[in-house]
């Protein structure tokens, strides 16, 4: 077996191996394989030492087997068979190398998201909308859910992250688009000011959406949740840039 350079790989979710017209996941060697995959994929670009591959499996060392070093070597073995012989390299050091032009749907969803930020910072709302729903089609997946380790809780803050800037990127690209994206761009606001209470620029753009769909009272009300928010839990008040855009909607009431 061997890798097609037409191969697409999805680690958000649930792991995908989509080499050519074939699927080949379910030839790594169980859940332990899947997350060693995982794991060789995400830092492909450097030689990872076998200590490094034990601590990535067994975190704790309490689950370790009672010789960890002989069953990584068996499940890398395995992983070879899996992927080709060619494609990940031999201990110590340990490397993944994948064809020219595979593609991993988190590193495509980052470049997504770039895309969408340099395109709402030029105001080319249209330009934004494609990409910036890549990024949060991909980071609403999670990542390899139901394994537990330090490095994909890192990973998972990460994508927790990537998806925040998506949800912003969706509602601003969706409120600039107008039309029947509005109702979208409220969405996504509302589900940004539910997920980050604190963050003002969610506010901001439920306020624009529901004024842009003609609820301007909504808008001065999620104002007004705003400050109390602040006022009540941080002790602080709305920024001048939410303060005026308040102001803009009071003018054209």
């Amino acid at each position: 077996m061997t890798l097609d350079p037409d191969t697409s790989i999805q680690v958000c979710g649930r792991l995908v191996v989509q080499s050519g017209a074939h699927r080949i996941e379910d030839r790594l060697p169980g859940r332990q394989g899947r997350v060693l995959f995982a794991y060789l994929v995400l830092h492909r670009t450097r030689d990872v030492p076998a200590a490094e591959l034990e601590t990535a499996l067994w975190p704790d060392g309490e689950t370790a087997p009672p010789n960890a070093s002989a069953t990584l070597r068996t499940l890398v073995s395995k992983t070879r068979a899996a992927v080709g012989a060619e494609v990940l390299g031999r201990g110590p050091l340990y490397r993944l190398r994948l064809p020219t032009g595979v593609r991993v749907d988190l590193e495509s969803a980052t470049a997504a998201l770039h895309d969408a930020e340099a395109a709402i910072a030029a105001e080319d709302w249209h330009r934004a909308w494609g990409p910036s729903q890549v990024a949060l089609f991909t980071a609403r997946r999670g990542f390899l859910p139901g394994e537990d380790a330090p490095w994909i809780e890192e990973q998972r803050r990460a994508l927790g992250d990537l998806e925040l800037r998506a949800l912003e990127c969706y509602a601003s690209a969706a409120l600039g688009v107008g039309g029947s994206e509005l109702p979208g761009a409220e969405r996504s606001a509302r589900r940004l000011v539910e997920r980050e209470p604190y963050r003002e620029s969610g506010y901001r753009l439920l306020m624009r959406a529901l004024a842009e769909r003609g609820n301007v009272a909504e808008a001065l009300r999620t104002f007004d949740r705003l400050s109390a928010r602040l006022r009540e839990d941080l002790g602080a008040d709305p920024s001048p840039e939410s303060r005026a855009l308040q102001a803009e909607l009071l003018r054209s009431t």
